[in-house]
């Protein structure tokens, strides 16, 4: 059976990796361990990557939702014999709770039906395949479990309910009648661990998972406008950071096409410098304080000393460097689009962009970095002395651009934003004679973007320097302060992109991109807003949020012309742009003089002790 579509999934998560489960009850993703190690289920990917599939036997309608305040799934299925509820979680460590949620998950599944109402005949369907479908495990009888093990990885699967298995697979067929309840938990462990896998009872283990999101959720505030959207996707790009490091990961699969039958295909499953700024926006809008100075010593610790080498763009979670592409031909990839690849080569690229990232959200922290400690004050001199030396430099750009480098705008812009911050932090972070150095250069970027980036064939600034294509990268020169969103070429601009860019409210990146890109349109909300149209700043959100799934959650593009999502999924981009969004929007509405200044009030605000 072929998967659904993308966003037919929903989202489980433990604090170290992620778990998609479709409408039809199949668990078709989980890398237990980390968001990057090999798959156990990956049918997303390839039909006989494995899967796990709890569902009733005939024709049924699907209602689901999260349970309140948690990542606990809970999905209904109604059927001509009745009804069934099935709940499916990953585990965290039980009792854990506020900021302890995920530093310690047992790297259990745990999936529990229960009858609502009649008989209802259900079907369970048991097919592990390990690293992405290369490993058939054998399937044994041992202290009343099915254990599966095959290569490095082995499962213990227990349940109340008889299976039958055999040739790499398990299967069961019972009824569930109104009131009664049937429990299955899966644990994973390495082969050669010295322990099996701990497996709890189903029921608690279920309960204690979902008071523990609630603790976490309980501890973070937001009083701004969209709460429900917000606090969602605050939870979503919770789930999506690896606990242990702080690190959130770009998205949990990998390969998932921007374009059905295209080549673009990703794995998304690390962390991007360039992201890191938005994510840490996000997090200090929801009053996520503990998470942000976590994520800061993460990427002090990932980058390490930095003297003249370049910088690397991305890592793993804790902070590993060489993540080399391996491409993966036993898979035909989601709806037969290959290739379907691990690692993602972008890591060896120059994008100047990162020295801006860095330096914004260390700005952005100020008051908790105070005093600068030795690690921090050298990364951040150095990153100022990089952006100095490197910005007249082409690059591969925000966008990550194979085999061709150009002089982005958008990467300009950020070596302004370091060079800026830079000078900001003033002789905290350097002599008199360093702070002059950065002003001057930081003045120099401006000036070359300001007349190199702009077009006035088009009436607006472009992708890069003397070009004539329209970029969506360029609508955050307001957004890091560097033009107002009202200044008259910015507001060109941000017309310009919106009228050959955008269709039916969903922006792409580029002329030729496939579909709309959705962080893209969650910044035309932001430009819109703070040059003083409020209306259709909100209208745009709405119809935005308008296409999360049932869950609400977003992919990384949107098709304009289906409504599909596409590209790897959930994508924290796509929520960090709805977060922001709805802290921009929140800023006009509460104080409307904002909107002169054209910028949010946040990108010059301090979080606070």
């Amino acid at each position: 059976m072929q998967t659904g579509q993308i966003s037919d999934h929903g989202f489980l998560a433990d604090g170290r990796t992620a778990a998609l489960v479709d409408r039809a009850g199949s668990v078709n993703w989980w890398c237990p361990g980390r968001f990057d190690a090999p798959s156990v289920f990956a049918r997303l990917i390839g039909e006989d990557a494995g899967h796990w599939s709890i569902r009733p036997e005939g024709d049924f309608t699907v209602e689901r939702c999260y349970l309140e305040g948690t990542l606990v799934l809970r999905t209904v299925f109604r059927t001509a014999q009745g009804e069934v509820e099935l709940t499916d979680a990953l585990a965290l460590e039980p009792g854990a709770r506020e900021h302890d949620v995920g530093l310690r998950s047992p790297q259990v599944l745990v999936r529990s039906v229960r009858g609502l109402s009649g008989e209802v005949p259900m079907v369970v369907h048991y097919r592990p395949r390990f690293e992405y479908g290369r490993t058939t495990p054998f399937l044994v009888e041992r202290d009343g479990a099915v254990e599966a093990v095959g290569g490095a990885s082995r499962l213990t699967l227990v349940s109340d309910v008889r299976l039958d298995y055999g040739d790499g697979e398990a299967t069961a067929t019972f009824a569930v009648r109104a009131g009664t309840t049937h429990n299955f938990a899966l644990g994973y462990a390495p082969t050669y661990d010295a322990q099996p896998p701990q497996v709890p009872e189903a029921d608690q283990t279920i309960a204690d998972t979902a008071e523990g999101w609630r603790s976490w959720v309980r501890q973070h505030e937001y009083h701004g406008i969209y709460a429900e959207q917000v606090r969602r996707s605050a939870l979503v790009v919770q789930g999506m950071t690896y606990r242990p490091s702080g690190a959130v990961v770009a998205s949990v699969t990998t390969s998932l096409p921007e374009k059905l039958g295209g080549d673009r295909n990703y794995d998304y499953r690390y962390v991007w410098v360039r992201d890191f700024t938005l994510t840490l926006r996000a997090l200090w809008r929801t009053a996520c304080y503990d998470e942000v100075q976590r994520q800061f010593t993460w990427l002090g610790r990932a980058m390490g000393r930095t003297d003249e080498e370049p910088v690397p763009i991305m890592y793993g979670v804790l902070g590993e460097r060489d993540l080399t592409e391996h491409r993966l031909d036993q898979l035909a990839g989601y709806r037969d689009s290959p290739p379907v690849m691990i690692g993602n080569d972008a890591w060896r690229q120059r994008q100047n962009d990162i020295y801006g990232e860095a330096l914004d959200a260390a700005w952005l922290m100020r008051d908790r970095l105070e005093p600068l400690e030795p690690d921090v004050y050298h990364l951040l001199r150095s990153l100022a002395d990089q952006a100095e030396r490197d910005w007249k430099l082409p690059d591969a750009g925000m966008w990550e651009e194979r085999g061709i480098q150009r002089h982005h705008v958008s990467s300009k812009v950020q070596c302004w934003v370091a060079l800026d911050r830079a000078v900001r932090f003033g002789e905290r972070l350097g002599e008199p004679s360093d702070v002059a150095r950065w002003a001057a250069a930081r003045d120099e970027v401006r000036a070359a973007v300001l007349d190199r980036g702009w077009s006035d064939r088009l009436g607006a600034y472009t992708g890069s320097f003397e070009s004539e294509e329209l970029d969506a990268s360029v609508l955050i020169m307001p957004l890091v302060g560097f033009l107002p969103a009202d200044d008259p070429r910015m507001r060109s601009t941000t017309l310009a992109v919106e009228g050959q860019l955008s269709h039916d409210g969903l922006l792409r990146r580029w002329d030729g991109d496939p579909a709309g890109f959705v962080i893209c349109s969650f910044w035309l909300v932001c430009c819109l807003a703070l040059a003083g149209e409020r209306d259709r700043a909100h209208e745009l959100f709405e119809a935005l949020a308008g296409r999360l799934n049932d869950l609400g959650l977003f992919a990384e593009q949107i098709d304009p012309s289906t409504g599909e999502q596409l590209g790897n999924f959930p994508q924290a981009f796509s929520h960090i742009g709805l977060i922001n969004a709805a802290g921009v929007l929140s800023d006009v509405e509460q104080n409307p003089a904002l909107r002169d200044r054209g910028m949010p009030p946040a990108y010059f605000t301090p979080m606070s002790r």
